[in-house]
């Protein structure tokens, strides 16, 4: 990822690149333009300069035709030669290239000329001259040099203000961010943002304030309704219970009405734990616990395999486990309980009889397999109440708990059906799946 000013700054060099590469011709174009220009006005100056000059000296015809015939010889880029009257045309300039003549190596030269007419004794010569420009390769790699230049001076320049003003400018937006990532929602403290002087962040900080008071009074309203349902449906539901169990040792009760207090009975268990779980959803959803615990997680994992073997035994069930000693995560013990309990209830309930339960511990990560006859549905794999078996002895939420679970100590969750074996694996937070699995998501 990038900073905001990188994202920027890119553009803005492509731009000023773009715009350099097209003004090199631009500039070779104006320049040698103005040369042309110059070197008009120049062979112009030159013909009226020699015309006048001659007009000057006065000559007879027969020392004006001898001195221009002189002239021709040692000035060979010009030339004066008389024309009839009723031949008389404007101005001409024009370039030519010709391969310089005195050179020992073949070379093309351009030349700016003039043809004009000049009255000298009053009578019309054609003055032509030639005039060498400057080589146009040499102009426009000049050019170019001076333009790489000045954009190494920019893009070194770009860097500079960007890192100065990644340092000044957007300090206090780093600032707010540092206080943002240490705020809890469970600690209820408020933040004091600093002021500055850019509206921008006053903006950001009033706006920040008002999302933070909200969310502190949802926090607390939810954690108040939790803890009332907790304390106030357990309660009742428990008396009921109670009753009920009284009600099932009664020795008058007929064989029908036992049945039916039987079936209560039945549903009332469930509705308490479908009511239990609710409340542990809800109070994960609301970041409720602590997940900065130690957790040893082989001793969890150890004390999971002797509470179930009895159900193990029940369905018989062989169980194999690799679990790794001194295996130490940061999370929250009693969810991880809870999520290692439930993926062994979820592996019981789908394991028919004479099955088998694979269970492994790595520093990684931990799965668990167990044999089963078809793949799961993966779209309905993790929702509430969804149905995964004919078993309806679940509430239809161990699934999502451990969905829960594991976003909320930042752990990761992977279903895949191998070899007749519903695997289950959980990788922790500084795993190297994780990390390979995040590169994958920003790719």
């Amino acid at each position: 990822m990038k900073p905001l000013l990188s994202k920027t700054t890119r553009p803005f060099l492509i731009y000023v690149l773009i715009i350099l590469v097209i003004s090199i011709p631009v500039y070779f174009l104006v320049v040698d333009a103005i040369w042309k220009s110059e070197l008009d006005e120049h062979n112009k100056t030159i013909a009226e300069k020699t015309a006048f000059e001659f007009n000057h000296l006065k000559l007879t015809d027969t020392e004006l035709k001898k001195r221009i015939k002189l002239w021709n010889f040692i000035q060979p880029e010009t030339n004066i030669e008389r024309v009839p009257s009723d031949n008389l045309k404007k101005d001409l300039f024009f370039t030519v290239e010709k391969q310089k003549t005195f050179s020992s190596e073949p070379e093309i030269e351009r030349y700016r000329c003039l043809k004009k007419i000049v009255f000298i004794n009053n009578i019309p010569f054609l003055f032509t001259i030639q005039t060498n420009i400057e080589e146009s390769e040499e102009t426009i790699g000049m050019i170019a040099l001076v333009t790489i230049f000045f954009f190494i001076i920019i893009v070194l320049g770009l860097l500079f203000l960007n890192r100065r003003l990644s340092e000044t400018v957007w300090q206090p937006f780093r600032r707010t961010l540092e206080k943002l990532k240490t705020f809890n929602l469970n600690h209820q403290n408020t933040i004091e943002f600093e002021k500055t002087n850019t509206s921008e962040f006053e903006e950001l900080h009033l706006s920040l304030n008002k999302l933070i008071e909200h969310s502190v009074s949802v926090y607390q309203t939810q954690k108040e309704f939790t803890e009332n349902a907790s304390h106030e449906l357990q309660t009742p539901l428990a008396i009921i219970k109670h009753k009920l169990d009284i009600l099932i040792q009664d020795e008058h009760l007929t064989e029908k009405q036992y049945q039916i207090t039987e079936d209560i009975n039945k549903a009332l268990t469930r509705s308490s734990r479908i009511n239990k779980n609710l409340l542990l959803l809800a109070k994960i959803d609301n970041h409720q616990f602590d997940s900065t615990e130690k957790i040893k997680l082989d001793v969890l994992m150890e004390q999971s395999l002797e509470i179930f073997e009895e159900h193990f035994q029940q369905k018989n069930i062989s169980v194999n486990s690799q679990i790794s000693p001194l295996i130490e995560v940061s999370g929250n013990s009693s969810l991880t309980e809870v999520l290692i309990n439930n993926l062994f209830m979820n592996a019981i309930r789908h394991t028919p009889k004479d099955g088998n339960i694979y269970v492994k511990l790595t520093d990684q990560y931990f799965e668990i397999s167990n044999s089963g006859t078809e793949k799961l549905n993966q779209d309905l794999l993790f929702k509430r109440f969804s149905r995964l078996s004919t078993d309806n002895s679940g509430s239809g939420l161990g699934l999502a708990i451990i969905k829960e679970i594991c976003k909320f100590q930042e752990w990761k969750i992977r279903y895949r059906f191998e070899n007749k074996h519903h695997i289950f694996s959980i990788y922790f937070k500084n795993s190297k799946f994780l990390q390979n699995w995040k590169v994958t998501l920003l790719n």
